[in-house]
């Protein structure tokens, strides 16, 4: 399994800075209990068609600890998920699900401190007959993600890296996040002037 020491420590929005936005998934995947905390891993990738969750139930049992299982459904009429499913995968020591789709039970996941990403809450629960092969690339929040790339995820947002750039994505990561600690509010902001007096007066505006 990919390893993701280091990104636990690295904001969404440090790596959203490095990646861009097609990096980011969209706003409508959010944390479903607050505070949530930031959890960051390696993707283990399902794809559930509308209204089957049959693989994500298959999932919890094959994912290895430490995983973020990522799920694409674009379904919210039907829940992919409810307590029992995430009480069994918090048990096995998986990190969190991410979820383009919704799930129920609400109030057990925030009790039992599992984090769950997705779209929303639905009492009703999927069916389970369509089966699909686990860990090939799916689109969650707009993003592709294949297996293996690092999930990052907090209140601010899901950051995907892809695996190939793993190792340097990391390190800009860290070192923005060093001079940023090294630099005070005085000089950011005389910088922060500098820069945005110049773009205005390339384009024509002064004062």
């Amino acid at each position: 399994m990919t390893d993701a020491t280091g990104f636990e420590n690295v904001p969404p929005t440090t790596l959203a800075d490095i990646l861009g936005r097609g990096q980011v998934m969209d706003i409508g995947i959010r944390p479903l209990w607050s505070p949530t905390p930031r959890v960051a891993g390696p993707a283990f990738t399902v794809r559930c068609p509308p209204g089957d969750n049959l693989m994500l139930h298959a999932a919890i049992h094959r994912a290895e600890p430490g995983s973020v299982i990522v799920v694409e459904s674009g379904d919210v009429d039907y829940a992919l998920a409810g307590g029992n499913v995430c009480a069994v995968a918090r048990r096995r020591g998986i990190a969190a699900f991410v979820l383009d789709g919704v799930i129920r039970d609400i109030g057990e996941v925030r009790e039992m401190g599992f984090p769950v990403f997705a779209r929303g809450v639905i009492p009703i629960p999927g069916t389970k007959a369509a089966p699909q092969p686990l860990n090939v690339q799916v689109r969650c929040g707009g993003v592709d993600v294949n297996a293996g790339d690092i999930v990052v995820a907090d209140e601010e947002g899901i950051v995907v890296t892809p695996h190939a750039r793993q190792d340097e994505v990391l390190l800009a990561a860290q070192a923005k996040l060093a001079k940023e600690a090294d630099e005070s509010l005085d000089a950011w902001e005389a910088a922060h002037r500098a820069r945005i007096d110049k773009i205005l007066s390339d384009k024509g505006l002064e004062g």
